[in-house]
C-alpha cells in the first residue's frame, strides 16, 4: 500500500486548506485512518482519526477547526482545516492504523499505524 498525502501550501492565519490522503493498492474501507503533524524543532504528534466505524476523534488543538472526512470510493481520506493557526505550521502526514477501530487511548500510537504517507507541508503565516 501506497500513501500520497497532498494539499498542503502557503496560507495566511485565519485561511483554510484540505488535504487529501489517497492509497494506491486497497481501500481504506477496513480500517483507521489518522493525520499526524510534526512541527519544526518538535516530535510527531496526533492530529485527527476516522475510525473504520464512522466515528472521528480530534486533538484537542484542532477540535472544531479540522474535520477529518473519507472519500465515497473508500480510497481518500480528507482533513479539511479551518481558521488555521501559525502554530499549525508542520508537515501532515496520512496513516492507515493495523485496526478498523482502534480504543481512543490507541490512536495516539504510531506504532499502531502500518502505513504512512510521505507527508505534505503546510505553512501559515501570521
Amino acid at each position: 500500500v501506497q500513501l500520497q498525502a497532498s494539499g498542503g501550501g502557503l496560507v495566511q492565519a485565519g485561511g483554510s486548506l484540505r488535504l487529501s490522503c489517497a492509497a494506491s493498492g486497497r481501500t481504506f474501507s477496513t480500517r483507521a485512518v489518522g493525520w499526524f503533524r510534526q512541527a519544526p524543532g518538535k516530535e510527531r504528534e496526533f492530529v485527527a482519526i476516522s475510525r473504520s466505524g464512522g466515528s472521528t476523534f480530534y486533538a484537542l488543538p484542532v477540535k472544531g477547526r479540522f474535520t477529518i472526512s473519507r472519500g465515497n470510493a473508500g480510497n481518500t481520506v480528507y482533513l479539511q482545516m479551518n481558521s488555521l493557526k501559525s502554530e499549525d505550521t508542520a508537515v501532515y502526514y496520512c496513516a492507515v492504523s493495523t485496526v478498523a477501530n482502534p480504543i481512543l487511548s490507541r490512536v495516539r500510537q504510531e506504532d499502531d499505524y502500518e502505513y504512512w504517507g510521505k507527508g505534505t507541508l503546510v505553512t501559515v503565516s501570521s
